[in-house]
């Protein structure tokens, strides 16, 4: 049986859930992964208010559509990350920015995450996607020289935060998937060891797996996929190419989306590097079941063109895998 396919709500929260929902029904989508901005989905509505759940649930089943996972980025972003700036006022609802004091916005911040577990028990749905932050990013061109320790402090300031959120998404029976992703505790294929390692694998933290940050880094998605088989909660279909011409370079240059000077960008599916096909037969390999979520990113193509062209390819290169062996036909009956 083929797997569902979503539309993330993410890039599309200026938009209300009820539109949005029924674009993504006109595209032919299956569902949608809700994100927790824009009037999408709303934590302190769904735990404050009795009719807010309902509401959603009304919306969704008004367009025909299901829904698999939550998403919380952009609080999840605050958790760990040091330094908080405007960069993180940009994203925030002001009752979790507050004074802008950063530890109290780390802390609030947190809260909102353990609360985001809740609120997706009761809305039903057993994964939140999102992102970690990292107090150790900011050292990642390792110069000044970096001290051990202060690595090793980077992934214990990670676990201290985070295993209290983790107890309350295990209590919950909802787990949490983190986004590989530049910026983040894990952004690579050995980062995620260690993050793993760091809250000693436990079974509630998990990954929601998107290739296309792992291409234009250069990792091999499908190897990613093997190894953290058992991790893979929630997949992406998002898409990058490189454009490393002897000029442009992996780090961006502080170039933003959409240059053409850039050494790597976000573009439609389909339209980049990323090997979709040979991921979609290793996801089979490894026995995931869950949906398939375009995330649609592309500043030069318009939205209503990307997000059904995007869902034809994952229908087109999604396989039903085999029960047979084509060879099993060759063997002789005699």
């Amino acid at each position: 049986m083929l797997r569902p396919v979503t539309l993330f709500t993410g890039q599309w929260a200026d938009l209300t859930f009820d539109t949005l929902c029924a674009k993504a029904k006109s595209f032919g989508y299956d569902g949608v992964e809700i994100a927790c901005w824009g009037d999408h989905f709303e934590v302190d509505k769904a735990l404050s208010d009795d009719t807010y759940i309902r509401s959603r649930h009304d919306i969704l089943e008004k367009h025909g559509l299901k829904v698999f996972a939550v998403s919380a980025h952009l609080v999840g972003q605050c958790v760990c990350d040091d330094p908080i700036d405007e960069r993180h006022k940009g994203i925030l609802p002001s009752r979790i920015w507050g004074d802008g004091n950063p530890e109290g916005i780390r802390q609030r911040a947190a809260e909102e995450m353990k609360n985001t577990a809740r609120a997706a028990a009761e809305f039903g749905v057993k994964v939140v996607n999102g992102f970690t932050g990292s107090k150790i990013w900011a050292a990642l061109a390792m110069f000044p020289p970096v001290p051990p320790a202060m690595i090793d402090a980077g992934y214990k300031d990670f676990a201290d935060r985070w295993n209290p959120i983790l107890d309350v998404f295990e209590k919950e029976g909802v787990k949490f998937a983190l986004e590989v992703h530049p910026s983040e505790i894990a952004y690579d294929f050995w980062t995620t060891k260690r993050t793993l390692e760091a809250v000693n694998r436990r079974p509630a933290f998990g990954i929601n797996f998107d290739p296309s940050h792992l291409y234009w880094q250069m990792i091999d998605p499908v190897a990613f996929v093997y190894e953290y088989a058992d991790r893979i909660y929630h997949v992406h279909v998002k898409e990058s190419l490189r454009n490393l011409d002897g000029r442009n370079g992996i780090l961006g240059s502080h170039l933003f989306f959409g240059d053409h000077r850039r050494g790597w960008d976000f573009v439609s599916p389909g339209r980049g590097g990323v090997p979709f096909e040979r991921i979609f037969r290793a996801l089979n390999d490894v026995n995931y079941a869950g949906p398939l979520s375009v995330e649609w990113e592309d500043n030069g193509m318009n939205r209503d063109q990307g997000a059904p062209e995007a869902l034809a390819l994952v229908r087109r290169l999604d396989l039903t895998p085999s029960t047979v062996a084509f060879d099993a036909a060759f063997a002789s009956k005699n």
